[in-house]
């Protein structure tokens, strides 16, 4: 994801700062504020897909909670203290290493290609192919093209000293012996601070794949891993897609309490929203739709556990986690409070590093299972009904803004055809292959739907639909060239849209009918092309 070298600066400057108040006063509340300010680095190292940099900062986070302590564990010893400095400027370093090398421009290598200079320190749709053996690959990186994403080839032995990032590496370790695959795995995770690192052919025994991780490999795929599998991986790290903020309710009478935890959750960079009366959270829930509640466990006419029992009796609220923050160390109570709605249970005076993480990881998987009943399995997309849901909160949009709002539908052409002939796992990726296309050449803010089978359903806020047909005839071209390998040939396949648009329309039911009878009109006139009315 896109990272400016200002705001990458700005975090590890905040985080040289922590630090350097405790080499100046090294307390435990200074090192709490380094810890906190040093996980919420390595966070940010994550999310922003700056791998390299992200293993040195979780290291270097491994090795400070192991020295948080309590007040009486501080200073720490000497030789942990010129350690932990060390490791610091050595992290801050490679920051400022990445920003000098990353923000220049660089030259696109791509054989055919003009040339072209990032503008900032996205490292870009650019991978590296490093391995001896280059014509297995070829229609791996083929596909990747038909996506927009170039693909540079070197030896082990010819990459380039002055590295210039791309998004990931692939290294094919056919041809190298044990010691030649992890010495040249460690080389390049060492001096790529952003980049992916995949490697590709690894035997799939224990053994292998440890040693292909602890060399520094993001992911392995191991020997006879469809391509079509590295293609979906390759383009899931180069999705733009920018997840919202998470964000946390808090119930909690105490107004220090609710600063110190606002504050704690801000340093994480998740949003939180604070009221003091249980008797306002449904209100709360309703209005700011949180990821979680941390619910304070003892308030004034009503308990915390009192609390989440009234907000699961809300259907839509079932699933929500709820931790309980309390002083309560009695553990049958603690064991009663999450038998009646809770989900964790964490005593205060709370570690702000634990916090976070617990706060994390419950929204991640409260995340996955809205996504898993919201989305699409076999493409990510929107399913059938979200779609629709989708659809019509555009159209009231619109509606409200009087701006215009283009509808189209897609059929793949002769999709049975294609099943008949080819077999169904390849109609799958087929199916797979149009859902990445679609999300690569449409905004964030557009809907992108599977309708249904071969089906799928496109909402383009603010397009009139000219500009529309415009958006959908590119992508169609550019889908009909896609080859499709299937044994030792490949293939090709089209797909028909049909286009509808508001305010020519002017409900979300009519836009979809009328879009599919322009869809149907497509199909009429010989498939393969656009058809908008209105």
């Amino acid at each position: 994801m896109p990272c400016s070298p200002a705001e990458l600066q700005r975090k590890c400057d905040s985080l040289l700062a922590t630090w350097q108040a405790y080499r100046a006063a090294p307390g435990f509340e200074q090192f709490v504020e380094f810890a906190v300010t040093l996980s919420s680095f390595a966070e940010f190292l994550h999310a922003k897909g700056l791998s390299g940099l992200h293993l040195i900062a979780r290291d270097l986070e491994q090795q400070a909670l192991g020295l948080f302590g309590d007040e009486h564990a501080h200073p720490i010893p000497a030789q942990a203290f010129d350690d932990l400095g060390a490791r610091v400027d050595g992290l801050a370093a490679r920051v400022g290493n990445y920003i000098d090398t990353s923000s220049r421009p660089i030259e696109d290598r791509r054989f055919g290609h003009e040339h072209a200079s990032a503008a900032d320190l996205s490292p870009g749709r650019r991978i590296w192919f490093i391995g001896k053996q280059l014509e297995p690959w070829r229609e791996l990186m083929a596909q990747l093209g038909y996506f927009g994403i170039g693909v540079e080839c070197w030896t082990p032995e010819t990459v380039p000293a002055d590295l210039d990032e791309p998004t990931t590496l692939l290294f094919d370790i056919t041809g190298c012996s044990r010691d030649e695959w992890t010495s040249a795995l460690q080389s390049l995770r060492l001096r790529s601070a952003a980049s992916n690192l995949i490697g590709l052919a690894v035997d799939a025994d224990f053994a292998s794949l440890q040693a292909a991780l602890a060399a520094g490999c993001d992911c392995c795929f191991p020997r006879g891993t469809p391509a079509a599998a590295v293609v979906a991986k390759i383009l899931e790290l180069n999705a733009n897609e920018e997840e919202e903020p998470y964000r946390v309710l808090v119930v909690e009478d105490s107004l220090t309490a609710t600063r110190l935890i606002q504050r704690t959750l801000q340093e994480n960079g998740i949003e939180s929203f604070a009221i003091a009366q249980p008797r306002d959270v449904l209100t709360a829930l309703k209005r700011y739709q949180p990821d979680l509640i941390l619910m304070d466990m003892y308030m004034p006419d009503c308990t915390g556990v009192e609390a989440a029992r009234v907000i699961r009796q809300h259907a839509e609220f079932l699933s929500t986690p709820i931790v309980y923050l309390s002083g309560e160390t009695d553990v049958a109570l603690q064991i009663d409070a999450l038998r009646l709605g809770g989900d964790h249970f964490l005593t205060k005076p709370f570690n702000p590093v634990i916090l976070n993480a617990i706060v994390k990881s419950k929204i991640e998987r409260y995340r996955a299972l809205r996504r898993s009943m919201l989305h699409d399995s076999l493409t990510g997309l929107l399913n059938h009904t979200s779609s629709k849901q989708r659809l019509d909160a555009a159209l009231n949009a619109a509606a409200a803004e009087h701006e215009p709002l283009a509808v189209a539908m897609i059929d793949i052409d002769h999709f049975k055809k294609v099943n008949d002939t080819y077999g169904h796992p390849m109609g799958d990726q087929i199916i797979r292959s149009l859902a990445w296309l679609l999300k690569q050449r449409l905004r964030k803010t557009d809907i992108v739907g599977r309708y249904g089978g071969e089906e799928f359903l496109v909402g383009l806020p603010g397009t009139g639909s000219a500009h529309a047909f415009q958006v959908l005839d590119r992508i169609r071209r550019d889908f009909a060239r896609i080859k499709h390998p299937f044994n030792e040939t490949w293939f090709n396949t089209t797909f028909s849209s049909g286009i509808a648009s508001f305010p020519a329309v002017g409900n979300g039911e009519a836009l979809v009918k009328e879009a599919d009878e322009a869809l149907y009109e497509a199909k009429r006139a010989g498939r393969d092309r656009v058809v908008a009315h209105g």
